[in-house]
C-alpha cells in the first residue's frame, strides 16, 4: 500500500550539502546552529500494508505531522522516495497528485474544519463534489454512512449545533464518503474528552474492520496508539526510535526515552 525508502525532510537552503553532517548522526540542533536548516524527518523507512492500521507517537516537533503530509504529497521529501499503491509520489506531476487526494487519499483533522455555514451532508459531501462538479447531495442517499458514523438524525444540523465528538464524526463521515482507501488521521481525537475519545476509538476499530481502510494515525497518547494501531512507529527528532508491534514495544522499549513515552 505505502512505502516511506529513507526519507529526510530539510527545511532550509544548501539541503544537499546538509547529507554527510546527517549521515555521520550529527544533532538536528548542532545542524540547525551551524546552518540555519531545520531537519525535520531522518532517513524514515517503514511500509504499511492494505487494511491495517499504523499509529505514529512523539512528543511535540518530533516530525509526525510531517510525515503525515508526505504521505499525501502535500510535502516533498529532500530525499528518499514514498511509494504509494504502487506510484512514486515524487514522479507524478500536479494533476496526479490532485487526483490522487481526490480519490486515494482522505485526511481527518484535530480540529474538524468543518465548514459552518453546511449542515451535516453538505459537509460530508464536500469531497464528493470536488470529485464530481455536478454532484448533487440532494439526490444521494446518505443513510448507510450516517448510520455507520452514528450520524443517523443529524442530517440538517450545522457544526455550531453539534458537540465536539459529533463534529468529528462527521469529519471522519466526510473522509470515508470519498472512498479513499488509504486515512491519515492527524490527532483526531486529541480535543475529545476521555469518555468521547473512548467511543471515537471504538467506532474508528468498528469502521476499519468492516471497511478495510489504511489508516496512519498520529496521537500524544500511548494508550490510544496501542489501542489502535496493529503497528507503531515512535519519532525523536525526526527519526523513528523503535516501530514494531506495540505491546512488543511495551515488553522491550529500546530506551529510557520510549519509556518515557510509555508512561
Amino acid at each position: 500500500m505505502i512505502k516511506f525508502n529513507k526519507i529526510t525532510k530539510i527545511f532550509g537552503t544548501n539541503s544537499h550539502s546538509l547529507m554527510k553532517m546527517i549521515n555521520e548522526g550529527v544533532d538536528n540542533k548542532i545542524i540547525r546552529e551551524k546552518t540555519g536548516c531545520t531537519i525535520s524527518l531522518r532517513e524514515i523507512s517503514f511500509s504499511l500494508s492494505e487494511g491495517k492500521i499504523l499509529t505514529i507517537m512523539g512528543l511535540s516537533g518530533s516530525g509526525k505531522s510531517t510525515l503525515l503530509k508526505m504521505a499525501n504529497g502535500l510535502i516533498k521529501p529532500t530525499f528518499g522516495d514514498i511509494t504509494l499503491f504502487g506510484k512514486k509520489l515524487n514522479t507524478l506531476n500536479s494533476k496526479e497528485l490532485r487526483n490522487l487526494r481526490l480519490w486515494s487519499v482522505s485526511m481527518v483533522f484535530q480540529g474538524y474544519a468543518l465548514f459552518p455555514h453546511r449542515n451535516v451532508i453538505q459537509n460530508i459531501s464536500f469531497g464528493m463534489e470536488l470529485q464530481n462538479s455536478s454532484f448533487n447531495h440532494k439526490a444521494y442517499d446518505f443513510d448507510l454512512i450516517l448510520d455507520q458514523v452514528g450520524l443517523s438524525g443529524f442530517e440538517e444540523y450545522y457544526p455550531h449545533q453539534l458537540s465536539g465528538g459529533m463534529q468529528q464524526r462527521v469529519g471522519l463521515a466526510r473522509a470515508l464518503a470519498t472512498g479513499a482507501p488509504l486515512l491519515l488521521m492527524d490527532e483526531p481525537f486529541s480535543s475529545l474528552d476521555s469518555l468521547t475519545r473512548r467511543e471515537m476509538q471504538d467506532l474508528l476499530i468498528n469502521l476499519q474492520k468492516r471497511l478495510k481502510k489504511t489508516v496512519i494515525f498520529v496521537t500524544h497518547d500511548f494508550s490510544e496508539a496501542l489501542k489502535l494501531g496493529h503497528s507503531m512507529i515512535i519519532l525523536k527528532d525526526g527519526a523513528i526510535i523503535q516501530q514494531g508491534i506495540g505491546k512488543e514495544i511495551v515488553k522491550n522499549p529500546i530506551n529510557n526515552y520510549v519509556r518515557e513515552i510509555l508512561t
